[in-house]
């Protein structure tokens, strides 16, 4: 039997969230379709990972998503398990940045998502089963100044994910949000973000990968939505 299939959007450099989720699912035994916008960096990823095959795709021109999504039935299968780490994020006031930014943040953020679930929830509802996870953060549960192009469109998406996770959990699909109040250590946030600080201040991306894995497989009679990450010296 083929071994089953994983599809993770927003694959970036090695060792941040999205290559380190990609990573955990495929030593879980997975073969995994890697979607993002850097076709170097996905080849590089995917000569790592046994099975593993990189899609070039902008998410949000969901147009390209959605044939990225058939090319990826047609070369590897039905995915099993759906994880929407892609996302995007403008910054500034209100009445300085453009409109065009907050449709940009909703179509990664949240239309990609539900691109997502209507190319392949079909195919889990024919074998009773499946899963749908999606990295989320703080700002999805409150606007703070300055974030609100970012906010609003996380909040969004965690509604959807969690109507999702109503109307397909009962046939058999797992959704799950995750909640991730911490600074990532990545290659990219680190340095940008917080460069003076010590690593117990920063969730580490394989760590998420391995809840996030862990999620996935609950048994059905004990299933999470709402996941929340944090390190432990966090103060929330």
């Amino acid at each position: 039997m083929k071994k089953p299939v994983c599809l993770v959007t927003g694959v970036g450099p090695e060792h941040g969230t999205g290559a380190e989720i990609a990573r955990r699912f495929n030593e879980g035994g997975y073969r995994v379709a890697m979607i993002a916008r850097n076709a170097e960096n996905l080849r590089n990823l995917a000569s790592k990972y046994e099975g593993a095959r990189a899609y070039r795709c902008d998410v949000g021109d969901l147009k390209a998503l959605v044939r990225t999504l058939a090319l990826i039935r047609t070369e590897m299968g039905a995915p099993q398990v759906v994880v929407h780490n892609a996302l995007r994020a403008t910054r500034g006031s209100i009445l300085a940045m453009d409109p065009e930014d907050l449709e940009k943040n909703f179509r990664i953020n949240t239309t990609a998502l539900l691109h997502l679930a209507r190319e392949t929830v079909p195919q889990m509802l024919e074998t009773g089963k499946g899963v749908i996870l999606v990295t989320g953060n703080t700002s999805a549960f409150r606007g703070k100044a300055n974030w609100g192009f970012f906010a609003s469109t996380k909040a969004a998406q965690r509604i959807l994910a969690e109507s999702m996770a109503r109307e397909f959990g009962p046939k058999g699909i797992h959704v799950a949000y995750f909640m991730i109040d911490a600074a990532i250590d990545t290659p990219r946030t680190r340095p940008i973000l917080a460069a003076d600080k010590p690593d117990d201040f920063f969730a580490k991306p394989a760590a998420i990968a391995e809840e996030m894995f862990r999620v996935a497989h609950q048994d059905r009679s004990a299933w999470s939505f709402l996941v929340e990450l944090r390190p432990f010296g966090e103060a929330w």
